[in-house]
């Protein structure tokens, strides 16, 4: 039993899914539920009752938000350098992972922007709007991470071992943090920075940042797996201590509970991941992901079909 909550919590604390507080509760007998946010992500009319019913049963669809910043408080400015849409069925152990590009154009506010804008523009709570806007479908919760819990994570665990598809050099200085990234191809341990740098590289795929999301759906299933080793279960204290200072949601903890029962069926070996995809177009001396439209309501009704608001 002690094992499965604390696979359940490392499963959390890398694919970023809302099982750590069932972890937190049972193990250490904390009732907390959420880190501290940088605002109020929902408006008073929002807010998910503890109560609230579940399309389907035992399975939780939200976004992940993955920023690059030293101030996670301080969304004004500060960009998602990634954005995943999530799907835990705990009776099947199923997880499905669509990824959305930073540069997919679409309404930000009433105007055509790139959607990783939102963030800077209105944090979390736009962000939010602005996803269930794009795909339209019902959005209430959300995990977001700082990239420095993957560099805390990846060193606490002794690296992780990835095969490099190709050389990834890249400097910027103007970044904040500032980036200075130089990986050699090939399969090598990563290490936390590289792991990092590994993950924000985006300059050099052939397919621009369909490459980079591509990357970051292999480097999200081999730290999963290799996070999940026995070896690993004694560096639970440190994870904990990265979870709460670099990850924050607003999951309620009686919705999480909701899937404790099942939470021995997570599957790692079960992981779905698939990409919105478009063509890319310089419009104005920007560049944009115009995606299909076609496409993306095809995909989106096959992975979230019954989270689609056209069905409510």
């Amino acid at each position: 039993m002690k094992r499965k909550f604390i696979i359940t919590f490392i499963l959390s604390l890398i694919a970023f899914t809302i099982l750590y507080s069932t972890l937190w509760f049972k193990v250490f007998e904390k009732e907390t539920v959420a880190a501290p946010g940088d605002e109020i992500v929902m408006e008073d009319d929002d807010v998910i009752e503890d109560d609230y019913k579940l399309p389907v049963d035992n399975e939780i669809v939200f976004l992940m938000m993955g920023v690059d910043s030293n101030d996670m408080k301080n969304y004004r400015g500060i960009r998602t350098d990634t954005l995943m849409l999530f799907k835990v069925n705990f009776d099947t152990g199923k997880i499905d992972i669509l990824s959305l590009p930073r540069d997919t154009r679409v309404l930000v506010r009433g105007k055509e922007d790139k959607l990783n804008h939102a963030h800077s523009y209105g944090g979390t709570n736009l962000t939010i709007r602005t996803v269930e806007d794009f795909l339209g479908i019902d959005l209430n919760y959300y995990v977001k991470v700082d990239y420095k819990a993957v560099k805390t994570i990846v060193d606490a665990i002794g690296g992780v071992e990835i095969d490099v598809p190709q050389r990834m050099k890249y400097k910027d200085p103007t970044a904040n943090p500032p980036l200075n990234i130089d990986i050699m191809p090939g399969l090598q341990v990563l290490d936390g920075q590289q792991a990092h740098d590994f993950l924000r590289f985006r300059s050099g795929y052939a397919d621009g940042d369909l490459g980079r999301i591509k990357a970051q759906q292999y480097f999200m299933k081999e730290l999963i797996k290799q996070t999940l080793q026995p070896k690993n279960i004694l560096k639970l204290p440190k994870l904990v201590e990265t979870y709460f200072e670099y990850v924050e949601t607003n999951i309620p903890f009686k919705l999480i509970l909701k899937g404790v029962g099942a939470a021995r069926n997570i599957d790692t070996e079960n992981i779905n991941t698939a990409t919105i995809t478009g063509t890319n177009k310089m419009i104005n001396g920007i560049s944009y992901l115009i995606y299909d439209r076609e496409a993306t309501e095809a995909l989106v009704e096959e992975m979230f079909g019954d989270y689609l608001l056209k069905n409510k």
